[in-house]
């Protein structure tokens, strides 16, 4: 496999391991790093020795959100656009408005299609983008004390990528997306966010564990029963509703006030924003002194 900027790879008796490896950004999602994971993935799936992959990040966090460097910069329709040069190469373009959400699904549906199952392993903080990458992967282990959050929806705009409601129940949906709280790795399991949650000095060892269950089953048959899940979630709707929710999330963008997060990001830099985002809230980058933060990408 090639050398990577972004990103550790590695493999591990019958399965890959894909590492965000930003620690110093919280493994904030740029467009080099996506890029990067992309092509892991596709490395990882053209790979026979290879039967399942797992993403997981360095240093204190799975990832804090999507870089948000360049993009709170963009001051109207024509320099949004043009922001989003350089990305990834995930398949359409989606040139024009809404360029942004559709670009990420169109990103994620190739994790989804991927014939060999992967499990994102999340500690720490797993905020905004850091979770459309974890959720959309076919299984999420978490550490117990993992902080999984959307925060954005405070003030920003709508989810890029509206995943919530395929994951829990709809009450719960609410509480979240009306509020953009947090909630811990354990309490993902018991909403159904996510499959298991243990101490984060066992998450390693118990989601490679599972890795290799996983890989005690032959390639084409894995390949066939994932897509056949996959085909049920589609026939139900799922595609549709997440490129509906990204339309909704340009309209978002667009709305009144849609701007005063960027603005205010540009005129009083990055920590400003999310402090007026997040204060009345008192958690996040504002909360109380000794409290863990997250900094620099909550996209």
């Amino acid at each position: 496999m090639p050398d990577y900027l972004d990103i550790l790879t590695s493999k591990n008796d019958r399965h890959g391991v894909i590492q965000l490896n930003r620690p110093e950004k919280m493994n904030a999602l740029s467009h080099n790093l996506r890029a990067e994971l992309f092509n892991a993935l596709k490395d990882f799936e053209l790979d026979p020795e290879v039967k399942v992959i797992i993403i997981r990040g360095s240093g204190r966090a799975f990832s804090a959100g999507y870089d948000l460097s360049g993009i709170s910069q963009a001051n109207d329709d024509r320099d949004y656009v043009e922001k989003r040069s350089g990305l990834p190469s995930v398949g359409p373009i989606h040139p024009g408005q809404g360029q942004w959400p559709q670009h990420l699904l169109s990103g994620y549906w190739q994790i989804w299609e991927l014939t060999k199952p992967v499990i994102s392993q999340v500690h720490g903080y797993c905020l905004a983008g850091g979770t459309e990458l974890a959720t959309m992967c076919d299984l999420m282990f978490v550490a117990e004390d993992a902080i999984i959050g959307y925060p954005p929806v405070r003030a920003m705009t709508p989810v890029d990528v509206l995943y919530h409601p395929w994951q829990m129940h709809q009450k719960k949906v609410r509480e979240l997306l009306y509020t953009g709280d947090s909630v811990t790795g354990k309490e993902a399991v018991e909403i159904g966010w996510a499959n298991r949650a243990v101490p984060v000095d066992q998450l390693c060892k118990v989601t490679e564990a599972f890795a290799e269950r996983i890989a005690n089953i032959d390639s084409p048959m894995l390949q066939m029963t994932k897509r056949q899940v996959n085909r049920a979630y589609e026939i139900m709707g799922m595609r549709t509703s997440m490129q509906v929710g990204a339309d909704i999330q340009e309209l978002g963008r667009a709305r009144p006030g849609g701007g005063t997060f960027g603005r205010m990001s540009r005129e009083k830099g990055l920590k400003a924003a999310l402090d007026w985002r997040d204060s009345p809230f008192e958690d996040y980058a504002s909360a109380p002194a000794g409290s863990p933060k997250p900094s620099g990408a909550t996209w």
